[in-house]
């Protein structure tokens, strides 16, 4: 089943940092696309901020597009590329970029219950992209968050980056982390949640993921959406769906009734109407447009 993010990292050769694994929400991730992303696990004192680090880069010959979609993890992501930085809450189904050129990004995948201590608010109240400032000019505060020691940290990822040098952006962005309060008790607490779903999959009810933590039903829904933005069910569907389509992904794919049973669904139809939902396609065209890929 599904790895837990507290798994040992391996230690990448070329940067020094620990490998994070490839990630479960990238749903037309290929090796063979010219695009490459590296995906890199925080030092141990950002850990207390960071879930892992992902670098992608790409060159794409001149008209081309690459149609980027993400099943995107429950949580927010700090994002820097050439032209903004801004903080991304995850959305409610999929997300979609579509890529050119050439270009590159770094992105922070905060731990779940990071972002709102960074806000300030609740996460549910958010807009699904938020610029990041130190300041901003007069009459424009109201659109972006600032955040004390940002601009000189982006600009720092930004050369580091611009010249292919990973361990230089980490530790920008680590030094900078180190300058920040630690995540107190309720966003360690809400870690723990998003971590018991993602590595358990009998959880397949809010009810049982309340007793689970000894939460009544109402205030782990108010406490993971304050948080991550969506309620508990939503996370337990998002893993699933993740789950589910890396399955698909495979070189083998399971029979769809043998993986609907195994994630939980009551049935086989339950599995391809909610897959579909999201995803935007069957399970079986899934799994069909996936091994043409390959």
């Amino acid at each position: 089943m599904s790895t837990s993010a507290a798994a040992v990292p391996a230690v990448d050769a070329r940067t020094g940092l620990g490998a994070a694994p490839v990630s479960r929400g990238h749903l037309n991730e290929n090796g063979a696309a010219p695009v490459s992303i590296e995906r890199l696990w925080p030092g141990e004192d950002a850990a207390a901020f960071v879930r892992h680090y992902w670098l992608p880069r790409w060159r794409l010959a001149d008209g081309t597009l690459l149609r980027q979609q993400v099943l995107e993890y429950p949580t927010a992501n700090l994002v820097i590329e050439d032209e903004e930085v801004a903080l991304h809450r995850a959305r409610r189904g999929l997300s979609v970029k579509t890529l050119s050129g050439h270009g590159w990004a770094f992105g922070a995948m905060l731990r779940p219950g990071v972002a709102r201590g960074l806000c300030g608010t609740s996460v549910r109240t958010l807009p699904s992209s938020v610029p990041l400032a130190d300041g901003v000019p007069a009459g424009f505060q109201h659109h972006a968050l600032l955040l004390p020691g940002v601009d000189g940290v982006t600009a720092r990822i930004r050369d580091a980056m611009r010249t292919g040098d990973d361990r230089g952006a980490v530790d920008a962005i680590e030094a900078w982390l180190g300058t920040l309060p630690p995540p107190g008790a309720e966003a360690r607490l809400v870690d723990a949640i998003v971590e018991a779903v993602e590595a358990d999959r009998t959880i397949t009810r809010v009810e049982q993921l309340a007793e689970r933590f000894g939460l009544g039903v109402r205030h782990l829904q108010r406490l993971v959406a304050g948080h991550i933005g969506f309620g508990p069910k939503w996370l337990i569907q998002r893993y699933r769906l993740q789950e589910a389509a890396a399955a698909l992904r495979s070189p083998a794919p399971p029979l769809l009734a043998d993986l609907a049973a195994e994630l939980g669904y009551a049935d086989q139809a339950h599995f391809g109407r909610e897959f579909k939902a999201v995803v935007g396609t069957t399970p079986g065209a899934y799994a069909a447009d996936a091994g043409r890929g390959r």
